[in-house]
């Protein structure tokens, strides 16, 4: 069976390894497939893809899309993007401007609320200088004491209601998925069960989602309780969406590692069926893939 990780981030974006070492760390694991999707930058894929080849796995090039839908931030990952496309490349230059816009208002807002130098921290522990996000505060405030580890980092942090949360509009769900289907790609709502979201709301999700072309959902992800893949593969099949599998993998410690999810539930149809990279990897009498 093929070890199959859809979801991974490098030090392009909140990672903590670089494209490079990400890929050797998901090739130890014994990952086949494995899709760099860092957020809102597309940086490290020729890194990774050269990596991938030296390794003997296959690189799906990929993007994680930051989105604003109904004021609530979600997520879009592109796969089998192409990073070169104008307008893919654009938008996301457009997305980087504003998230660097967003950090330093966090970093502002902490310092209001007695905690100075988060935003200088935060920056420090960017490698890309252009990829400032929660994750690099996150470090930050574990790093000096203001709080035990990165869970209770975003419980008493950043998130909102809390110091360090700023609202902020990212693009739309249209633009993220006309932008990946445009380069060619496939588009996956990304780890569906961290949404404040109703379930009538979910619904309403799901289904734009589908209107404007998404393809998948994530259903085995790092995000979701084990006690909730049958709800989003259910939810997949009763959506008419293909079903990926993705650790969400972003440095040795924060969690689950590069390929050690489950496999997805028998009845989904995976996102990457019928990818034609991957057929010379499939045994002729077995579609059973991680």
């Amino acid at each position: 069976m093929l070890n199959i990780d859809l979801h991974c981030h490098s030090d392009a974006s909140d990672g903590m390894l670089s494209p490079a070492a990400l890929v050797a760390r998901a090739a130890a694991n014994g990952v086949d497939v494995l899709a760099l999707t860092d957020h809102d930058e597309i940086a490290g894929i020729a890194t990774a893809r050269a990596a991938a080849e030296a390794e003997g796995i296959t690189l799906i090039p990929g993007v994680e899309i930051s989105v604003t839908w109904e004021g609530v931030t979600v997520h879009v990952v592109g796969l089998r993007i192409d990073p070169a496309h104008p307008e893919l490349a654009a938008g996301l230059v457009g997305i980087r401007q504003g998230r660097m816009e967003r950090a330093r208002r966090m970093g502002a807002d902490l310092a209001r609320a007695g905690i100075a130098g988060a935003y200088e921290g935060a920056h420090a522990r960017a490698a890309n200088k252009e990829m400032v996000g929660r994750t690099h505060f996150a470090r930050w405030l574990v790093d000096e004491g203001h709080a035990g580890d990165l869970r209770a980092a975003f419980r008493h942090f950043l998130t909102r209601g809390n110091p360090g949360y700023v609202e902020h509009e990212w693009t739309s769900l249209e633009n993220a998925v006309g932008w990946i289907r445009g380069s060619g790609g496939t588009a996956v709502l990304a780890h569906p069960g961290r949404y404040p979201f109703t379930a009538r709301d979910t619904h309403r999700l799901l289904d734009a989602f589908r209107a404007l072309g998404g393809a998948g959902v994530e259903v085995i992800t790092g995000s979701h309780h084990p006690s909730e893949y049958g709800k989003w593969a259910d939810l997949a099949r009763a959506f008419g969406l293909k079903a990926s599998r993705g650790t969400d993998f972003h440095a040795p410690g924060e969690g689950i590692e590069p390929g050690r999810v489950p496999a997805l539930p028998h009845y989904c149809r995976p996102v990457w069926e019928g990818w034609p990279e991957l057929q010379p990897l499939l045994a002729p009498a077995s579609a059973a893939c991680f």
